[in-house]
């Protein structure tokens, strides 16, 4: 070891100083004892590829909505509502495509589209630690997230069960991630030290 660091470590090293051709080798000039140090720092990228990843399941998923949900509606109610009302649109109308349903389901869509693309999370998953990660390791592209928040998610509200089977899969998928094969994992989970 080169210095009196705890979380040093020597790593051995295989000889590498003459192959058959009898060529010294510079590795054996930059090291002469034929050990390498490595710190704890220079692993943690592997450590963490390593660890494995502890989905969230059913009652955590559903207090982070719940949160984003009151959220979404306070947005609503502090932006669209005064808007309408300067405008004198109806805010009490019962159909689908009133205006007041459109920019609703334009504010409740627009906030889990852009926040799982940009933090990979919402608020209520914020609180909660949790993060929309893709199965496959790669980073959320704008065609998953898509599929999954808003054609997933409409599926999913319209057939119950398609957040329910989150309780009961060993992925802790709902039917919305199932589609984007994504899923909600607790965040500080790979920060862990093997």
């Amino acid at each position: 070891m080169t210095s009196n660091d705890p979380n040093e470590r020597e790593l051995p090293r295989p000889d590498l100083s003459k192959d058959e051709g009898e060529i010294e080798s510079p590795i054996d000039e930059a090291a002469p004892s034929g050990k390498e140090t490595v710190t704890q720092a220079e692993t943690l990228p592997i450590q963490k590829a390593l660890s494995p990843l502890r989905f969230a399941g059913f009652w955590m998923r559903f207090w982070a909505y719940l949160l984003d949900l009151v959220v979404v509606g306070s947005v609503d109610r502090i932006l669209i509502n005064p808007i309408f009302r300067a405008l004198d649109i109806p805010l009490h109308e019962s159909s689908l495509f009133a205006p007041i349903s459109i920019a609703t389901a334009i504010t409740f869509y627009a906030y889990f589209v852009l926040m799982t693309k940009f933090f990979g999370q919402t608020l209520g998953k914020m609180v909660f630690s949790l993060k929309v990660v893709d199965l496959k390791g790669e980073k959320l592209t704008w065609g998953t997230i898509l599929f999954r928040e808003w054609i997933g998610r409409f599926i999913s509200v319209s057939i119950f069960i398609g957040y329910v089977i989150v309780a009961f899969l060993p992925k802790k998928q709902g039917l919305h991630d199932l589609f984007a094969d994504t899923s909600v994992v607790h965040e500080g989970q790979n920060e862990q030290v093997i």
